[in-house]
Parts: structure tokens; C-alpha cells; sequence
């Protein structure tokens, strides 16, 4: 986990995952210009956040939202260690800052917990995209992450469920 960073939210402090503090970190060393050039290309790189042929996971959820202008997928594996694993199929009208947002999540939230993900408050997506673009695309940018945490809960529910039935 990163270092503990005050929200104002909260009273409590927050950590965030390795990496993605990392990635946090890089964006808010950028001038705005910078800033919105690195969105570009993690945009760009969201292909590979893609589902790879033969691979299989333990929940898949795929479906065409109002708020964003085409179909996403987004499919989650959890491993033995219970970390997951996420996996975004975007299709070609998603826009560009949804696209970055996808790209960072995959790679900032690759090996963490449920728990972790699930519990990760929003406050670290200004620090990326800057207040401005949240202004604009408040939609946008905090869609990717809502899809993220509700394929979570939804994982979680249904092993809650399976270990009561059983």
C-alpha cells in the first residue's frame, strides 16, 4: 500500500495500492498540458486491458450503460490468494478519458483485494484527470471504477451466499 493521504471526506486517513499511488503520483507531478497528454496515451493502451482468447473468469459482466456511448465488459478473476484480476472490453465509441480510466484501473488495481477495491474512495480521480475534466466528464471518468467496484460486490455477495448455502 502507498502512504496514507487525508481525504477530506473522511476523517480517517487512506491508503491506496502500490501502483495505483504510483500512477497518482505521476499525473499530479504534471503540468495540465502533460497531464492530459499521458491520458492520451493510456488511452491508447487500453487494447490491452482487452479479454485474451482462452481466458475465463469467475464473473463477466458486459452491457451498455446511458452514461457511456458504447457497450463495456468487464470481467473479473480472482485467484487462490483472493486478489483479482480485471480484464475491460471497450466498445469502439468509448471515449478517450474512459479509455485512459480503463488503461490506469487495470494496471493500478492489478493484484488487489476485494476489500481494497471495493473500499477505494473515489477522491484519487481529480488528482489524475484534473478538476477541470471532472467538471466536464463527471460521468465519465468515475464510470470505469463504479463498473470495477459493482462486479466486486457482486463477487463478494455471491461468495457470501455460496459459504451460508453450504
Amino acid at each position: 500500500m502507498g502512504q496514507p493521504r487525508p481525504v477530506s471526506h473522511r476523517t480517517e486517513l487512506v491508503s491506496y495500492p502500490k501502483k495505483l499511488e504510483g500512477i497518482i503520483g505521476l499525473f499530479e507531478s504534471l503540468p495540465e498540458e502533460e497531464r492530459r497528454g499521458l491520458l492520451i496515451d493510456y488511452a491508447e493502451g487500453a487494447a490491452r486491458c482487452q479479454p485474451r482468447e482462452g481466458e475465463a473468469f469467475d464473473l463477466e459482466d458486459i452491457r451498455k450503460d446511458e452514461e457511456c456511448t458504447d457497450t463495456v465488459g468487464v470481467f473479473l478473476k480472482v485467484d487462490d490468494e483472493e486478489r483479482a484480476h480485471f480484464r475491460i472490453a471497450l466498445g469502439p465509441q468509448v471515449q478517450t478519458l474512459t479509455k485512459a480510466m480503463t488503461s490506469i484501473l487495470c494496471k493500478g488495481l492489478e493484484n488487489c483485494t476485494l476489500p481494497e477495491i471495493f473500499d477505494l474512495p473515489a477522491d484519487f480521480v481529480p488528482k489524475i484527470v484534473g478538476g477541470q475534466l471532472v467538471r466536464i466528464r463527471s460521468q465519465t471518468v468515475y464510470y470505469i471504477l463504479t463498473r470495477i467496484k459493482s462486479i466486486c460486490k457482486v463477487y463478494m455477495n455471491r461468495q457470501r451466499a455460496a459459504r451460508l448455502t453450504a
